[in-house]
């Protein structure tokens, strides 16, 4: 008769009813605590006021003239008259509308792909830079960034001067490119917009390369030894580790220069004025302009402004989305 063996049995049961009895893990979701109250609402009510003043006001007004037909006899006291949509039917019927949206996009897109290039590579070279040349680049960069938009085109303008322009200089003299003498960069539709672009960029550069460079100061030294020791390369470096850290940078500057440059007016304004065929060349903010205040149709105008604000407001709404995402990872 084998005799039951009953020492280690207490201890197996015991071990079995503490993993009955342990505690279900966590959900995954976080449950945000609510802490202060009101009190972090009542301290945004003053911007609240002053945005709802300043920018809100406006905005109804422009939806509103969107819906009238208001032109240079309703700015004289004549009563708008209200025609419901059609404006806007006037609007996207007109394939001119079409064509400058097309345009804008299209310019728009390519500035903000060479702006986050050059933007990223100027941070990485930043890196490593010793503190000298750093700086010095710094300043250069602050330059670039403090100039007035109004102030670059001109100078811009002054650089692609169809008589006296030292690039027209310099491809004639030093490359014997003759058929660059006295040449308009600004009558073609395609030179025009390269010499815009490299406005936009220039100006906008800093921007870009000053956020990335401060993401990259953050980026931990001990993760970028462990991945060259592992035989990643630079390319490898950037796409595995520094671009993840830095992703929510990327997502903020890339939405960033998408508005900027859907919208952008100035640059394109002075070039125009400066050489290039209005027709050819209008961006959406540029002929809104001429539409509303140059033509006196600001029904018209108005209805092209509230479609680029409800662009611009689908662009805004999907980087606020993304945010959150990266807040609730």
């Amino acid at each position: 008769m084998t005799t039951p063996v009953t020492g280690p049995a207490p201890a197996l049961s015991a071990i079995e009813g503490e993993r009955l009895l342990a505690p279900e893990p966590a959900p995954k979701r976080r449950q945000r605590r609510r802490r202060g109250g009101f009190t972090p609402y009542a301290l945004l009510i003053p911007s609240i006021v002053t945005l709802a003043a300043i920018v809100g006001w406006p905005l109804v007004q422009l939806i509103i003239t969107s819906f009238q037909t208001f032109g240079r006899a309703q700015v004289f006291g004549a009563p708008p008259e209200f025609i419901g949509f059609g404006n806007y039917t006037k609007v996207l019927s007109d394939p001119a509308f079409w064509q400058v949206l097309g345009r804008t996009i299209l310019f728009a897109a390519v500035c903000v792909i060479v702006t986050m290039l050059l933007g990223t590579l100027i941070a990485l070279m930043m890196t490593r830079l010793n503190k000298f040349f750093r700086g010095l680049l710094a300043v250069g960069l602050l330059l670039a960034w403090a100039m007035p938009a109004l102030t670059a085109t001109i100078v811009w303008g002054w650089v692609f001067d169809t008589d006296y322009g030292i690039v027209n200089h310099v491809l004639v003299n030093l490359f014997s490119l003759d058929e660059f003498q006295q040449h308009s960069w600004l009558i073609n539709p395609l030179s025009f917009f390269f010499v815009a672009g490299i406005i936009i960029v220039w100006g906008a550069v800093p921007f870009v390369a000053f956020t990335l460079y401060a993401g990259l100061t953050q980026v931990p030294d001990e993760v970028l030894e462990a991945a060259q020791l592992d035989g990643a390369g630079g390319v490898k470096r950037f796409r595995f580790v520094i671009f993840p850290y830095l992703k929510p940078i990327f997502l903020v500057t890339t939405i960033l220069q998408i508005i900027w440059d859907l919208r952008v007016f100035t640059q394109i304004f002075a070039l125009q004025d400066i050489g290039g065929i209005r027709e050819q060349t209008n961006t959406l903010g540029v002929y809104i302009y001429q539409v509303s205040i140059a033509g006196g149709e600001f029904g018209l105008g108005g209805a092209i402004a509230v479609i680029t604000v409800i662009i611009l407001m689908i662009i805004s709404l999907y980087y606020v989305r993304q945010n959150i995402k990266q807040e609730d990872l």
